[in-house]
């Protein structure tokens, strides 16, 4: 019998880390971090190192979207430095894609998946998912000769403080709580219940199989989301089903992973409404998967 995961239990709360936690960081995942030329941002059980297109002004007919909705590229850690696992992802433009696997190929690092999370966006953007293992500082350098072929923007400077201008009593009341700057929400979820493993190792949720939904308001009347559901076969139907049946539009249904165990099927989507209309058929998707 499968046992889901109560509510509360599968929201990941994205807060800004506290400082006690950066200065607990082992020594390489700060030597990572000069390698790629950005900050660490310590997260349960893995360290993530943020590489936004901030290069990149997207488009998807009259809204600009901002990177932190859809092109912030990002690589993962888990594990002893010595031995470590990284996971990412690569925001590509079109012209990008032909040298970044190259060099990927060149570098030992496994392209797990390439395809579409938009659809309509101008430029087109490419996502290409990466897996690879060793010393920490080791992937490091391979990744820095891969993300030097991008135009993205490094060192990468830390974001300006800004007032939070959406409504997140709404959000968080639907989805539960994330995290909220300027016009942007973030919330993570893990939706699936069965632990995952891939070439034998268990796979850190956030880093494999999270569902990120990511929020933007554009104006008191308007908000426009996307993000992608990370969820087992049997949940595909329900899930497409329940955004259809509220008019968000699935934009993609692929993989991210290669021979992990149990499959798992992503999802991703485009909404753009009323806030409250978005949130409640984003709660009715994530319903869904928690069937």
């Amino acid at each position: 019998m499968r046992v889901r995961a109560s509510w509360s239990a599968i929201v990941l709360v994205v807060t800004s880390t506290p400082a006690i936690a950066q200065a607990r960081l082992a020594p390489a995942w700060d030597s990572v971090a000069a390698i790629l030329k950005t900050a660490p941002a310590p997260s349960p059980g893995y360290v993530r190192y943020n590489l936004p297109r901030r290069d990149l002004t997207i488009r998807i007919g009259d809204v600009t979207v901002a990177t932190a909705l859809a092109s912030g590229a990002w690589a993962g850690m888990s594990g002893d430095p010595a031995n470590a696992t990284a996971m990412g992802d690569l925001v590509l433009s079109s012209d990008e894609v032909r040298p970044v696997l190259a060099q990927l190929a060149q570098q030992h690092i496994s392209v797990t998946a390439i395809h579409n999370h938009l659809i309509g966006e101008e430029p087109r953007l490419i996502y290409v998912h990466f897996f690879a293992e060793g010393a920490a500082t080791d992937i490091a350098r391979r990744l820095d000769a891969v993300f030097a072929l991008t135009g993205t923007p490094r060192p990468v400077p830390a974001a300006a403080a800004q007032p939070v201008t959406i409504d997140t009593a709404t959000v968080f009341a639907a989805l539960g709580r994330g995290r909220a700057f300027a016009n942007i929400v973030q919330i993570g979820l893990v939706l699936v219940p069965d632990t995952v493993r891939m070439h034998g190792h268990v796979v850190v949720p956030a880093l494999g199989y999270g569902s990120p939904i990511n929020i933007q308001a554009l104006s008191p009347q308007r908000a426009v989301a996307t993000g992608d559901f990370a969820i087992l076969g049997g949940d595909v139907e329900g899930v497409t089903r329940a955004l259809a049946e509220h008019g968000i539009m699935a934009t993609a249904l692929h993989s991210h992973m290669v021979g992990e165990e149990p499959k798992v099927s992503f999802i991703h989507f485009w909404a753009d409404g009323p806030l409250p209309d978005v949130v409640s058929g984003l709660r009715a998707a994530v319903e869904a998967a928690r069937h």
